[in-house]
């Protein structure tokens, strides 16, 4: 592999995103979702030392849709995976790929000095990468 094939992360994140509150109800922060096409909320940190969440839709879906829960009532620390599996901006697509595959991920927040700049799932990577390599 040559240094003209190397497409990091950074290349082909989305850069907007969406961030909410774990106590927010699942009804509010779906209702404050300005970016659909991540398909994803990512949860803040109560604090310094806390780590990043993640909703992915398809947890809305189960965990609440599915199961005819109120989104009303439900929270969206009540569905959310905490700790999320964060990629590094710098990360090869390729190896993202792989620890998408092997940890079962449709995507992850992009972590940079401790903040979210970004989301990065299969479909930026394989649109926007594998395009690129071609």
């Amino acid at each position: 592999m040559s240094a003209d094939e190397l497409i990091m992360v950074k290349d082909v994140m989305k850069k907007q995103f969406d961030m909410v509150d774990g106590v927010s109800t699942v009804r509010k922060a779906l209702s404050l979702m300005q970016h659909v096409d991540t398909k994803c909320l990512i949860v803040d940190k109560k604090h310094e030392y806390d780590e990043y969440g993640i909703v992915v839709i398809g947890d809305i879906a189960r965990l609440v849709l599915a199961e005819n829960r109120s989104p009303d009532r439900i929270s969206i620390y009540e569905v959310m995976t905490k700790p999320a599996v964060s990629v590094h901006p710098e990360m090869d697509i390729r190896y993202a790929s792989l620890l998408f595959s092997r940890l079962h991920l449709s995507r992850a927040p992009v972590v940079d000095h401790g903040k979210v700049i970004g989301i990065i799932s299969y479909t930026d990577m394989v649109m926007k990468g594998l395009l690129k390599l071609a």
